[in-house]
């Protein structure tokens, strides 16, 4: 598999490269096709479904070939998974996604770069898992788009770890070297553009729903679900650190403003230790003082 091991001169240059790589998956994904393969017809939606969704890597081949495979009589992009698990007919996505590759074998001369890449995988789960929750607390018209795009709001950062390990790797060390340094400052050192411009470019690349440019677009942050997104990719990252995380209170204070539900209901739900309620959203002391009286 080819890597790069220097920076390219532009996104285009970027985008031009990794798309004509084939996507690796991860090996469970692939795992689990191959068993369901054997026995469609005792297969569902919800099955494979939910094998997708645990890998943010499938989940962008499989909405990539929905769109780059759509019938002229489809006239509207199918962001969801199950959506496109209709589309497709299960026997079809097995035809369509069978010996696919996976990144444990594309990594497995480098294991940094797959430890990396497992992390942001966990955190894009993660990140999902609460947007999911939050949209249905917002009454969300549609919780699935919102769980999807959630999970792919990293996903740049997941191609980079794939076939840049090595640039990759001294971007994290930038940060380790520097608490301080932001993320899209050593990226734009190391790579010359940042995941965020990247990602956009791939995703119009890949042929990805355009619905997916505009939630994952963090310029439309008065956008509520929008903020969700970013919010949960966030927080996911944050609380993976421990509770003790710096930026968690201003991420509790800002989920605090889009969800509007008492202070203490946010933080039960959000699952924040009652130790580190009154850092975390000082308006919860009342509660945290009433509970343990």
């Amino acid at each position: 598999m080819p890597v790069l091991t220097q920076a390219l001169p532009s996104v285009d240059a970027y985008v031009d490269f990794f798309s004509r790589q084939t996507l690796p998956v991860l090996r469970r994904t692939a795992n689990e096709f191959t068993r369901m393969a054997q026995n469609p017809e005792y297969v569902g939606h919800k099955e494979i479904a939910s094998t997708v969704l645990s890998d943010p890597l499938m989940t962008m081949r499989l909405l990539s070939h929905i769109e780059t495979h759509r019938a002229n009589s489809q006239n509207h992009d199918i962001v969801t998974v199950h959506g496109a698990l209709v589309m497709m007919g299960i026997e079809p996505f097995f035809t369509a996604f069978h010996d696919l590759p996976t990144v444990e074998a594309a990594l497995a001369a480098k294991p940094q770069a797959l430890l990396g890449l497992l992390k942001v995988v966990g955190h894009a789960r993660q990140a999902s898992h609460y947007a999911h929750d939050w949209a249905v607390v917002r009454h969300d018209l549609d919780v699935d788009e919102i769980t999807v795009a959630a999970l792919l709001h990293q996903a740049t950062d997941m191609v980079f770890w794939i076939y840049a390990p090595e640039l990759t790797q001294r971007v994290y060390n930038m940060q380790r070297a520097d608490r301080k340094l932001r993320s899209t400052v050593a990226q734009r050192v190391v790579f010359g553009t940042t995941a965020h411009d990247m990602q956009l470019a791939l995703i119009r690349a890949w042929r990805l729903p355009e619905l997916l440019v505009h939630l994952l677009d963090e310029s439309q942050a008065a956008n509520p679900r929008v903020r969700t997104i970013t919010l949960a990719a966030d927080f996911a990252r944050h609380v993976a650190q421990g509770w003790h995380n710096a930026a968690l209170p201003d991420d509790v204070a800002n989920l605090d403003a889009l969800l509007r539900i008492p202070p203490e209901a946010l933080l039960r739900r959000i699952g924040a230790p009652k130790e580190a309620w009154p850092r975390l959203l000082p308006a919860a002391q009342a509660a945290l003082s009433a509970s343990l009286s």
